[in-house]
């Protein structure tokens, strides 16, 4: 099955960072998420970003715990993001961790692809199966 939607941000809060002598930044930040569309839930996400001196090129894991509807079943379920940019290629990799999900969503597995929008706009394609 495909859930397709938006996504707001907010609350945006890093921490603080450990900066190397080379310029490499370790930092986490903490956010919430609120989905629209075949997904309308809530969630908190805490994210681990590595930030380099070569432009374009980061990374970043996290794990977000969404808390919500999906396709008229309720419950909740964590996502692991693993991401990374090597001088402006970009590469991000959001599954549902196996046996983590509750409730009417118990069993959820898939794989989430986000994209941004020239305007700064978020949506998700979430491909999963119950």
């Amino acid at each position: 099955m495909t859930a397709k939607g938006t996504f707001d941000t907010a609350g945006w809060t890093p921490q603080p960072s450990y900066d190397d002598r080379d310029g490499v930044t370790l930092g986490l930040v903490t956010l919430t998420k609120t989905f629209h569309g075949d997904l309308t839930a809530t969630s908190l996400v805490t994210m681990l970003v590595a930030s380099t001196p070569e432009e374009d090129s980061r990374s970043y894991v996290a794990l977000e715990r969404i808390d919500g509807t999906l396709d008229g079943r309720t419950g909740a379920f964590v996502v692991q993001h693993d991401a990374m940019s090597d001088a402006g290629e970009q590469s991000l990799r959001v599954r549902v961790v196996p046996g983590s999900a509750t409730g009417e969503l118990r069993g959820l597995r898939g794989e989430m692809d986000i994209l941004i929008a020239p305007d700064g706009g978020h949506s998700y394609t979430f491909d999963y199966r119950l």
